[in-house]
């Protein structure tokens, strides 16, 4: 049996995903160990699994450092990688939105040069380059995007919107919706080729969980 391998997302991606994962029969004991073990292993199914930040995800799946990944559609459109998109997960549900004080809003109708800052500038440009067609000067931003707008630094921010708490707080709300998201399964190339039938079985169990759950149609 061809071993498999499974980056995931660390934090309540990771935690959502082995519940799923377990379900659907591909458990890891190991990982609810205390231990500093950065690789964790289901030998029964020759499986290996390991954490890693949310961005570094498609990087491992597309040099085929693991055959299988499931990380944020976020992350995914934002980093761009080579990989086959196999399965949404229905978990980790959340939008990329446009948002700014009110006022801001008649910027963005008017289709007038502004600043955008954001932690993730390809979508951003994608949204306003490409589906607006509207020029604007995006700023990356790693930390708190919401203090862009409030410090004048830029006119808008583009990130994750859950529940709209901080940007309520902060005197800023959603202008616009550029996408909805959520936890995606992510498969290598090469390996959907080499490790065909491991990997079909894997996603049709998932599948099948799913599908009980009422997140698939």
């Amino acid at each position: 049996m061809q071993d498999l391998t499974i980056a995931l997302t660390k934090g309540r991606l990771a935690d959502k995903t082995m519940e799923l994962l377990t379900r659907a029969g591909y458990s890891c004991d190991e990982m609810k160990e205390s231990s500093r073990k950065l690789i964790f292993r289901n030998e029964e199914k020759k499986v290996n699994f390991f954490l890693s930040k949310g961005p570094d995800v498609p990087t491992y799946v597309e040099y085929g450092a693991a055959d299988i990944g499931v990380v944020g559609s976020d992350i995914i459109m934002e980093e761009n990688r080579r990989a086959y998109e196999v399965l949404d997960l229905g978990f980790g549900k959340c939008r990329m939105c446009v948002c700014g004080p009110k006022e801001a809003g008649e910027l963005l109708q008017h289709h007038e040069m502004i600043r955008v800052a954001s932690k993730y500038p390809n979508i951003a440009r994608e949204y306003f380059y490409n589906r607006k067609h509207q020029t604007v000067d995006i700023i990356k931003l790693n930390g708190s995007v919401e203090l862009g707008p409030i410090v004048k630094l830029a006119d808008v921010i583009v990130d994750i919107v859950e529940t709209g708490g901080t940007l309520r707080e902060n005197g800023l709300e959603v202008l616009e919706t550029v996408c909805d998201l959520s936890a995606r399964m992510i498969v290598n190339q090469v390996s959907m080729q080499m490790k065909t039938e491991r990997i079909r079985e894997l996603i049709t169990a998932v599948r099948a969980e799913l599908e009980k759950e009422g997140k698939l149609k």
